[in-house]
């Protein structure tokens, strides 16, 4: 049975796929997704924060109405005596709703429209548009922070997980780990989604394709999508941040030195 090649592995890790330097196994294809932009210097890849975003968002006023409701039932009465497991009850309902709330706002307001990766093919570096925050503190600041590495340092992760529902139901989610590894060792230094519930290694085919062979290697790709162009009706997308590369790291990833 294989085992994993990078330490540490990525959660629900399935496989390692090829190096940056191997040839693909498997037709490179994006699936449904384009690409941002493709030339002979680079590859704008689309990543989503997530497939549900705006969906999620109108849950947040009944959220509220809950935590309204629940502050309600904390304040006393003169006609009966105060329950304090009623108390509690009420208490936790409160912060429940409220941290629910909080968290809906910010996982559809706060990530950027986009976050791609650049994958530059003249300088061999690639170039991450990374939006740092931890799922479970939306009442801290989460903060888009690029980040740029050797070509040569990419290594990729085929992982798949599942979940339980209230009702019992099982979900599936798989995709592909992009992990950033220190140079000469398999010591993991950094992680990103390549894509979830996607191409998968498909993806990472079509991107090791572009890197080695540039884009006339690859199938014609659809026409080109604009990140901050979102539609009308997701009302999460048109209040998010536009993708605002840093001057000097859009500049490089752009051109050949």
């Amino acid at each position: 049975m294989a085992r994993p090649l990078l330490d540490p592995p990525c959660i629900g890790w399935q496989e390692d796929l090829p190096a940056p330097d191997q040839l693909p196994a498997i037709e490179p294809s994006l699936g449904y997704d384009t690409p941002n932009f493709m030339d002979d210097v680079f590859l704008d890849f689309p990543r989503p924060f997530s497939l549900a975003r705006g969906v999620i968002l109108w849950f947040a006023p009944f959220l509220a109405l809950g935590a309204v409701w629940a502050l309600y039932s904390l304040l006393p009465t003169y006609e009966e005596e105060y329950d304090y497991e009623y108390l509690g009850i009420g208490l936790f309902t409160f912060i429940v709703c409220i941290w629910s709330c909080a968290h809906s706002l910010k996982s559809n307001l706060s990530p950027p429209r986009d976050l791609p990766i650049r994958f530059n093919r003249i300088r061999q570096k690639i170039y991450i548009y990374h939006f740092k925050y931890r799922w479970w503190n939306p009442f801290e600041r989460w903060l888009v922070v690029p980040v740029a590495y050797d070509w040569s340092q990419a290594r990729a992760e085929r992982w798949k997980q599942h979940g339980y529902t209230a009702q019992g139901g099982v979900i599936f989610k798989w995709g592909v780990m992009l992990s950033i590894v220190a140079p000469g060792t398999n010591k993991v230094i950094d992680r990103f989604h390549l894509s979830t519930m996607g191409a998968d290694e498909h993806a990472w085919a079509y991107i090791c394709t572009y890197m080695q062979k540039g884009p006339e290697a690859l199938p014609p790709p659809e026409p080109p999508k604009d990140h901050n162009d979102v539609p009308w009706y997701n009302l999460a997308m048109r209040l998010a941040p536009k993708v605002q590369w840093p001057d000097d790291m859009d500049r490089e990833s752009r051109t050949a030195p």
